[in-house]
């Protein structure tokens, strides 16, 4: 039987959105901004990339990633974040941040604090992993309200000491899915502060950490180092999804602390999925070259400064500092998302999808995500569509 922990979860936001809109025809020709799949090219030599490395699909791959691949992600954190870290201790391949996201909940959340049921605190909205994995655990999740009012990002801080006392890990996203805000040196600084004090592990997924307008955001595994917080306190998740339009790739990694990566390489031993070899060394040449990220970086900010001018007088915009989502607010969701399709093609995911009813109230409620991921003539349509549609 399906344990009861999971009945408390919501239906997954994708398969809302098709009961909510896929029986109602398009209300002109489709423009999909919903989903967080990039469009741009990926490097064009992955395929000879890939061919040269064919014979490897002969074998199995090592489940904590070849040496190749992990050299190339440690020399990637120390030229992005000026971290130097073992590539044989401290990075673990991932088959995508989804996977070392539910992973870390599993292998590095304790049955107890304190002698109860440790809580994990994340934002609201969220990426829906989060809360699986709290609920795989059974522990308590805790949604944290990520607000205009806190600038998009949670204010763990202002929790009860009681909460914090037990609680055993902080999921934090920065750049944020979906509001696009980037958590600074000194949020960072107290959030780690933060952890030392109540002896919590932050587990830091940096996913859009590429995909910025001029200041690269920072992480919280080199603020960790900043500070020589505790070996343990931080383990960040990265991607090649976003940063190298490569999704299908399914290539990501965790870093941290050697026994807290000991511990994930473990259960991954017994339970994982590695990347197939022809595909880790696919994702060692994309950690190694830089260039290819700038060009997406820059059809990005050419979205960015779209968005700027097709919103500027959308009541409540805001462009995000990173990722490449829109946080749009709007009078009900829902009922903006539902009226874009039918009315205009236009597909965008209501905002409650990503967050969580707490006490009566959904912070996502009253606005819609929409995805910058189409080209550039596309994006401009969809949104002239979309902001005459919501302002009429």
């Amino acid at each position: 039987m399906f344990p009861e922990r999971f009945s408390n979860l919501p239906a997954y936001a994708f398969p809302r959105l098709r009961a909510l809109l896929d029986h109602h025809p398009a209300g002109g020709e489709p423009v999909h901004m919903t989903i967080g799949e990039p469009k741009h090219p990926f490097p064009a030599w992955v395929k000879d990339e890939l061919a040269a490395n064919i014979d490897g699909f002969n074998n199995y791959p090592r489940n904590d990633g070849s040496e190749a691949l992990l050299t190339a992600i440690s020399g990637w954190i120390e030229r992005r974040f000026s971290v130097k870290t073992d590539a044989a201790s401290q990075i673990l391949s991932l088959n995508g941040t989804r996977e070392g996201l539910y992973n870390a909940c599993m292998a590095l959340v304790p049955e107890k604090k304190f002698g109860d049921t440790p809580n994990i605190l994340m934002p609201n909205p969220f990426y829906q992993v989060y809360a699986v994995g709290a609920a795989s655990i059974g522990a308590n999740p805790v949604f944290v309200p990520a607000t205009r009012s806190t600038g998009y990002l949670p204010d763990f801080a202002g929790l009860p000491t009681d909460i914090l006392k037990k609680t055993a890990a902080v999921f934090i996203c920065s750049p944020s899915n979906p509001q696009g805000a980037v958590a600074s040196r000194e949020y960072l600084r107290d959030l780690i502060n933060l952890g030392e004090v109540f002896d919590f592990q932050i587990f830091s997924d940096e996913c859009y950490s590429e995909i910025y307008r001029d200041t690269p955001p920072p992480s919280a595994l080199e603020v960790a180092a900043e500070m020589n917080a505790h070996p343990e306190r931080v383990v960040i998740f990265h991607s090649l999804s976003k940063r190298s339009n490569l999704p299908g790739l399914r290539s990501g990694f965790a870093a941290g602390g050697p026994k807290s990566l000991a511990r994930l390489l473990q259960l991954r031993n017994f339970a994982g999925a590695p990347l197939p070899t022809p595909l880790q060394a696919v994702a060692a040449r994309a950690w190694s070259d830089e260039e290819h990220v700038i060009e997406n970086r820059r059809l990005y900010q050419e979205k960015f400064a779209v968005a700027d001018k097709v919103l500027a007088d959308f009541e409540g915009y805001q462009g995000p500092e990173a990722g490449f989502f829109l946080w749009l607010p709007v009078e009900d969701g829902e009922e903006a998302a539902l009226k874009l399709w039918t009315e205009t093609g236009v597909r965008v995911l209501p905002g409650a999808y990503l967050s969580r009813d707490v006490n009566g109230n959904n912070p996502g409620k009253s606005y819609i995500r929409v995805a910058l991921v189409a080209p550039k003539q596309d994006v401009q349509q969809g949104l002239e569509k979309l902001k005459n549609c919501i302002q009429n």
